[in-house]
């Protein structure tokens, strides 16, 4: 009898982890304690759920695997931190700066393009196709590091607005890239093609930032007592978005932040509707996501030949100059402090899901290779970590600054 329930406690501690129980209290635990232990080396909150999806993860102590339920709220953290890049921006200043956003898009999807496909086609060696697709993700990245930008409060600063809109542009144009690619490797590039992306990306526009934000003006004016509705309804307006552009042939993370734009002008900041969706992403979906991306990185990769190395080492640097050239020509042409290009910089600098997206598309449409997926997998873990510690940074320096003047003033 002792026995049998010696073993049946036991089953539930077999590795990895398959309670769903237990795996939610681990990543609680992790949730509250990684950033408070990572804090006293002074790593930033975000770079600690990372450096802790390592360790628990498949490549580490295999605590965890990304079982179904992680991977709906790792999704459900990534489409939360588009969403919520959209809904804090400031759409009057985002306006009046619309055309510097167009520039550094411009800038930090020309770029690494320009840069990495060179480097792949031949330095590395590879063939069209593969440089092309491998250039293009250099140019994506992912605003892992913008929950840093939101604790310091200065997320109505310049280089936060022409990044976030640069970011939509730039990973829009890479996904455009991938579809292409893909239809080129199966020989779809038809005029019928054409017609229908065309045609699809239309009617999303035209329900996202007509239709949606109709009804939820009529939701919201028989339901102003009622937040928890208010609530629910936002984030089902967030995952319908993110749905229908999955449909129109886009990325989900583009119908997420898409869907923050559209709504921007009727969730009111500060109001308990804004505290309720920032408190429930920073608590619980942004930290799954964040060391879910932790728990891809394996650094045996380091391990599997010279060839894999020189791959790893190349792909990251590269994918750190483009966007370091990016930041700096911004911050020339508009006249930035060193604090704002290292805060541009720090937010575009991160490759995450749209990078890990192209990639594993490409490796399974044989387009990549076995090197530029482990590569990869190495430059997501350097550059989420440098763009934890540029932004931190550039964050506090601007937020001290912006006291000093108030203090001045």
């Amino acid at each position: 009898m002792g026995n049998n329930s010696r073993g049946n406690i036991l089953q539930y501690f077999h590795l990895p982890f398959t309670n769903p129980v237990l795996i939610f209290t681990l990543i609680l635990f992790i949730i509250l304690l990684a950033p408070v232990m990572m804090k006293r080396i002074k790593i930033p909150g975000v770079a600690a759920f990372i450096i802790a999806g390592i360790l628990i993860g498949p490549h580490g102590l295999n605590l965890l695997t990304k079982n179904p339920a992680v991977e709906l709220f790792s999704t459900i953290g990534l489409l939360y931190i588009m969403f919520i890049a959209g809904i804090e921006l400031d759409l009057a200043a985002f306006k009046k700066r619309m055309n510097k956003s167009f520039v550094f898009g411009f800038l930090t999807f020309a770029i690494p393009i320009l840069i990495g496909f060179p480097v792949c086609f031949w330095l590395l060696g590879y063939p069209l196709l593969t440089s092309l697709l491998t250039a293009s993700m250099f140019a994506t990245h992912t605003l892992v590091a913008y929950p840093i930008v939101s604790k310091y409060r200065v997320s109505k600063n310049e280089a936060v607005a022409i990044t976030v809109g640069g970011t939509i542009l730039t990973d829009t144009a890479v996904l455009i890239i991938l579809a292409v690619i893909i239809g080129a490797k199966k020989g779809g590039l038809t005029p019928a093609f054409w017609l229908q992306l065309g045609v699809s990306l239309t009617i999303f526009t035209l329900i996202v930032f007509l239709l949606i934000p109709r009804i939820t003006k009529w939701f919201f004016a028989r339901s102003e007592s009622d937040k928890t509705s208010q609530y629910v309804f936002i984030m089902t307006c967030l995952f319908s978005s993110a749905f229908l552009a999955q449909l129109a042939g886009l990325d989900p993370i583009i119908g997420a932040f898409i869907a923050g734009l559209a709504l921007n002008p009727l969730v009111p900041r500060p109001s308990s509707l804004s505290h309720n969706i920032e408190f429930v992403g920073s608590a619980i979906f942004i930290p799954f996501f964040l060391i879910s991306v932790g728990m891809v990185v394996d650094l045996h990769a380091f391990f599997k030949g010279t060839e894999a190395i020189i791959v790893a080492i190349t792909l990251t640097l590269v994918a750190l100059a483009g966007k370091w050239l990016s930041a700096f020509f911004t911050q020339k042409i508009f006249g930035y402090s060193n604090h704002q290009r290292k805060l541009i910089f720090g937010l575009s600098s991160s490759h995450a899901a749209a990078t890990l997206a192209i990639i594993l598309i490409g490796y399974k449409e044989k387009i990549l290779d076995a090197n530029i997926l482990n590569g990869t997998i190495i430059l997501i873990l350097v550059t989420c970590m440098v763009a934890s510690f540029v932004t931190e940074r550039a964050a506090k320096a601007i937020a001290s600054s912006s006291k000093m003047q108030t203090a001045d003033n």
